[in-house]
């Protein structure tokens, strides 16, 4: 944990970003006369790659699921020609 007061870290904010972003620092401390007012940490990052197919085999599509699309359809546009 890394403390500084506002000036330095408005100073160094570039700095800041790079060492949470290297994991020197797990979060940094911004302190005004002396007492802690805010903490700035790493944003953590989503595996994009996990998003798809997460529910996969957490429910069962039904064979006759295109049974009924000409009657909803029915219902939201009106009489098919």
């Amino acid at each position: 944990m890394c403390q500084m007061n506002v000036l330095e870290a408005k100073t160094n904010f570039s700095k800041i970003l790079a060492m949470l972003e290297s994991h020197e620092e797990e979060e940094v401390i911004i302190c005004k006369s002396n007492k802690p007012v805010a903490k700035i940490v790493l944003v953590p990052q989503v595996d994009v790659s996990k998003r798809i197919g997460i529910a996969n085999g957490l429910f069962k599509i039904p064979d006759d699921i295109d049974e009924c699309n000409d009657e909803i359809a029915e219902m939201f546009y009106g009489t098919i020609v």
